[in-house]
This record gives C-alpha cells, structure tokens and sequence, in this order.
C-alpha cells in the first residue's frame, strides 16, 4: 500500500483514509490505516472487523478487507465516490451547489434504513453509538451508507433494557441520558439520527462555536422554534432559498422533534421513523407546482413534539381524529394518513396481485386435469 499525500482522502480520531487500488481486480478502495495513539485501539479494530463482516445491508458500508501484521492495523472499505454527508452539508465552497429537498429527504430515509436494519434485523440488535453526519458515506447517486463501526455495540437481550458502557460518542450527538449514566439503548441512536435529520433540514452543525451565543447548540437553538409555528420556516436551510415544500417542511420538523426528545421513552421506534421519511422521500417536490400549494400547506401541517402514550415504543404520529387547526399533533396526524394510504394501496395491490396469481394456478390446474380426462 502507497500511503502518498496525494491519496490521502481525510483524518478523524481513529486514524487517517487514503484511495487505494486492489492489484487483483482493480476495484478503487479506501484504507483506514489507524493511529497507534488514537482512539480506536485494538478492541474497537476488533468489533469493526466482526460488524462489517457479519453485517450486510445496502446502507451499510462494505468491508472489503483487514490487515493486522505486528502494530499495523489497516481497513479495506469500498470507496465512496461523494465522501461524506458533512462534506455536503457544511462548509461549502462558493462554487459547489447545496444539496436540494429531495435529496436531503432521499439521504435521511436510506440512513434510517441503515439504522433500522441494525437494531431490528440484526440479531442480537446492534446499537451504532456513533451515528452523525461525518459517519454517513455516500455513493453513486448520493446513495448513504453508514460507515466507522469501531464504537458500535450489542445491545441488549432478554429482558434488560438497555446496555452500561463508558460514554463514548461524539459531542452534540449523544443522547442526554447515554451522556449522563452510560446506559445505551437504541432509542441512543434514534436522539443521534435526530440530530443529524436537524442537520438536514437546516443547514446547521450540531456544535458550532462560530454562531452567536445562544445558537452553537443546534437542539438547544431548535427546540425552543418549535413550539411555535410562525418560526417553523426559520428551521429551513437559507441555502435552499425556499425550494421546499412546506407541509414536507412541517412534517420533517415533526419526526426530528420526536427523535430528539429529552426522555428515551418518548422517543420513536427507528422503524417507524423509516416509514415517515421514506414517505417523505417519495413526495418528489417540483418548485414549478409549489406557489400554488404554499398557502394551503401552511394552513394545513402543523408539528408535534410530543405525544406520550405511556408505552415501550415512545413517541407515535398520532391516528387520532380531527384535531383544531392549531393543534401541535395535526403534523403528525396528517403525515401517518398520508403513510397508512400508501400502506394500504401498496398492500392492495399486493393482495390483488396474489389473488391473480391464485386464480392463474387454479386455471392452469384445471385445464391440466381437463386435458388429462
């Protein structure tokens, strides 16, 4: 491996990433040569190797290889052609477009899939602990891939509800009660992704110690906006310039206020936050059609922050019936009927579909026993 400056792709506290090139089949890599004095010692190289080898999913960043010959350690990944979620968000050169609405909803669905694979798929649930914007890889098509798994945990079993460890994480990401106790549940990660969809849809750093006094937390400046829907456009990322549909607007403040909510169990399922955003994901906004619509968008989405049913799951749109126009639940209750429409038209055609197929068998069934007698 050539570690020449001229491929070195960035540096964190696990060590330094270059571009490689594997010999054998040509395919382009990124290499994680870890620091001998960093942060990621052995046991994090360790869980990292087992993660990636026992975990696969498409928003998940493949490992291609390892090394470990006497105190080199060395990473082989799949090389993400876009780098990372933060290069696009934050600090923007003048000539380098902002991403638009669409995308940010597109990138925010595929990483809660990504977190959702590895809390409700993998068995036993895997608590990611370091979910921010720098960890979100992105590829062809700004397609997002989670990556870093060196501080990743089993989370736990049976009937405990939730795992102790020493906090580990990153600033302005962690959950409030993994910072205080170092008790770590999944609903750890959902205050994370939580953070990181703030980022999207503001343009913000979760810790920015640029911004004035009073804004250099970005749940501490965007908790207090809202509770009010006059400040919600406030939330929108300037560099948009408006290109954004309103009740979309509203109704994302809505689930990112539910995942950053103080208390763990109020907080929503990850899956359930898949849901809302790939629905959100698959409103395609044309700013052609949106004056139209504008008024009555922001006539007709309101925001919830929060809504606790005093079960396991936390925080949930809620299904309830009409509430008044100024009602902080009517976000939500309009994004879950919207969900549920899709749900059911998706499971009707998946009903009529199989009944056809049923009913096609049956044919073929009886023109076989016709031709035979």
């Amino acid at each position: 491996m050539n570690f020449h400056p001229d491929t070195f792709l960035g540096e964190g506290g696990f060590g330094r990433v270059y571009k490689g090139r594997l010999d054998s089949t040509g395919q382009v890599v990124a290499v994680k040569q870890l620091d001998r004095n960093g942060l990621q010692g052995n046991r994090e190289f360790l869980v990292e190797v087992l993660m990636l080898s026992l975990l696969h999913h498409p928003n998940l960043v493949n490992l291609i290889g390892y090394c470990a010959d006497g105190d080199q350690r060395l990473l082989v990944y799949e090389f993400m052609p876009l780098g990372s979620l933060e290069d696009h968000l934050h600090d923007l050169p003048p000539d380098k477009e902002a991403l638009d609405w669409n995308m940010r909803m597109k990138i925010a669905a595929g990483a809660a899939k990504g977190l959702e694979f590895l809390h409700d798929k993998a068995n036993p649930p895997v608590i990611y602990r370091d979910f921010k914007s720098s960890n979100i890889l992105l590829d062809e098509g700004f397609h997002p891939k989670l990556s870093d798994f060196g501080l990743a945990k089993l989370g736990p079993t049976g009937d405990k509800s939730h795992v102790s460890t020493r906090v580990m994480g990153t600033y302005g990401y962690c959950a409030p009660e993994y910072a205080m106790t170092g008790q770590l549940t999944v609903k750890s990660d959902v205050y994370s992704f939580g953070v990181v969809f703030l980022e999207l849809i503001t343009g913000r750093k979760a810790i920015d110690s640029e911004m004035p006094h009073g804004e250099q937390n970005l749940v501490a400046w965007a908790r207090p906006l809202f509770n009010d829907r006059r400040k919600f456009i406030k939330l929108a990322d300037p560099r948009l310039k408006g290109r954004f549909p309103t009740r979309a607007l509203y109704q994302a403040l809505a689930v990112a206020s539910m995942c950053i909510q103080e208390q763990a169990a109020t907080r929503p399922l990850i899956a359930d936050v898949v849901t809302a955003l790939s629905y959100l994901a698959n409103q395609a906004y044309d700013p052609s059609k949106d004056d139209s619509r504008r008024n009555r968008d922001e006539r007709g989405a309101r925001l919830i922050t929060r809504n606790d049913d005093g079960g396991g799951s936390g925080s949930k749109f809620d299904l309830e019936g009409s509430e008044k126009e100024d009602s902080p639940r009517e976000t939500a209750r309009i994004l879950n009927r919207d969900i549920n429409r899709e749900r059911a038209v998706a499971e009707a055609k998946m009903w009529g579909e199989s009944l056809r197929e049923k009913r096609r068998q049956s044919e073929q069934g009886t023109s076989e026993s016709n031709s035979t007698g």
